[in-house]
């Protein structure tokens, strides 16, 4: 009824032993293909340390063309489906969704979450959890902390490609920046305004957002809404 669409987890995606990440993003592949996503990105090893290179992200590409195009149970639709497991498992997410709406909805919606930050601390909350029990073993990641390669044998990232942009690319793209703002100077404060005012009535934004985008950039945008709403800030 609903396109599914899944990502592969980048919590997953170590600095340690960094090839490995990619072993780790197949399996949950394997995961969304089996439970017939219709859209799936699977993450490029080297994202844990850098914005991905031509070369993870052909990788990345590679593991969802071998899964499709080779992987023979993959293609009979739905190969897991009726094992007590997955049934299991597909009822607690169901039940732990639920619960979630639920206590999204005693704060007043979506909307009302927001306000108290609890869509953003349920997010922290969850990170320090998991960083919690990978730093204390309680979660074992391989290559990360436990079955570590021998003192002097670990993975090193130096020479490896790092995607990084040149003063020349910053400095073209500061100058297309300032001149789209310049062209689009008269028509953004109405632009700004429409948005700020559709914000303060708690309005959907969308349409609006679609509309500034045309005249006016991700700055002014974000600082039309920092004025109307704030900046968040995490709580330490």
């Amino acid at each position: 009824m609903l396109k599914y669409h899944i990502q592969t987890s980048g919590r997953s995606l170590h600095a340690q032993e960094m090839s490995f990440n990619d072993i780790r993003t197949t399996l949950q592949a394997l995961c969304a293909i089996f439970d017939n996503c219709n859209s799936l990105h699977t993450n490029a090893y080297d994202e844990a340390i850098t914005t991905p290179t031509e070369e993870s992200v052909r990788r990345a590409l590679a593991i969802q063309l071998v899964i499709n195009r080779e992987f023979g149970l993959n293609f009979c639709e739905n190969p897991l489906q009726g094992s007590f497991i997955v049934d299991e498992l597909t009822d607690l997410v169901e039940e732990a969704v639920y619960a979630e709406f639920e206590r999204i909805s005693e704060r007043g919606g979506v909307l009302g979450a927001m306000d108290t930050m609890y869509q953003r601390s349920k997010i922290q909350d969850e990170s320090l959890h998991y960083e919690s029990k990978k730093h204390d073993g309680s979660l074992p990641l391989i290559g990360v902390n436990t079955f570590l390669p021998p003192a002097g044998q670990e993975e090193t990232i130096e020479g490896r490609e790092l995607m990084r942009s040149s003063d020349e690319e910053k400095d073209e793209q500061i100058a297309q920046l300032a001149a789209f703002q310049s062209r689009h100077a008269d028509a953004s404060p109405a632009a700004i305004a429409r948005l700020q005012q559709v914000a303060e009535d708690r309005g959907n934004i969308f349409n609006e957002l679609m509309s500034a985008g045309q005249v006016c950039s991700l700055g002014q945008i974000s600082g039309a809404l920092y004025e109307v709403g704030g900046i968040y800030r995490r709580n330490m």
